[in-house]
């Protein structure tokens, strides 16, 4: 695994049978289990979610979200103003975005149809000795600005 955020970028290939979307550099050797989180409308929050030592990665199956993710510098009391990475992903372009251990990751959907699916290096069990959660606006990234 990896200790830095980053995207592997996927494709789509359309032909008169239909469409197929892929990420072929994607690898499933250290995924322990899935899980897939919809909100019941566009505009939900859901954040912030940390792990010290889990890591995920995470797609776009149907609309798209606002994922931010964030180092944490201090797990007691994180500064309020550490860098937040935004990602848009949609289901329109492939591609699963990594989160490595260490951050704290949340979403907002963008679209009422979101549906994200997150594939985790650990299991239940040890994911829940590793959970830590900080208030949803701790960051407020949530505004998407008009332009």
């Amino acid at each position: 695994m990896k200790d830095e955020l980053y995207i592997l970028n996927g494709g789509l290939s359309i032909d008169d049978r239909g469409e197929l979307a892929f990420v072929n550099d994607f690898d499933f050797d250290s995924v322990k289990r899935f899980y897939i989180v919809s909100n019941h409308k566009a505009g939900f929050v859901r954040a912030w979610h940390a792990h010290k030592r889990e890591a995920k990665y995470v797609t776009a199956i149907a609309g798209a979200a606002l994922v931010g993710a964030v180092n944490i510098d201090n797990w007691e009391k994180p500064s309020a103003d550490l860098s937040v990475r935004q990602y848009v992903i949609s289901s329109k372009k492939p591609q699963v975005l990594y989160i490595p251990p260490g951050y704290a990751n949340g979403f907002m959907s963008l679209t009422p149809d979101m549906r994200l699916i997150f594939f985790s290096t650990a299991v239940l069990e040890e994911s829940a000795n590793d959970d830590i959660r900080f208030d949803a606006r701790y960051w407020d990234i949530w505004n998407v600005v008009e332009r």
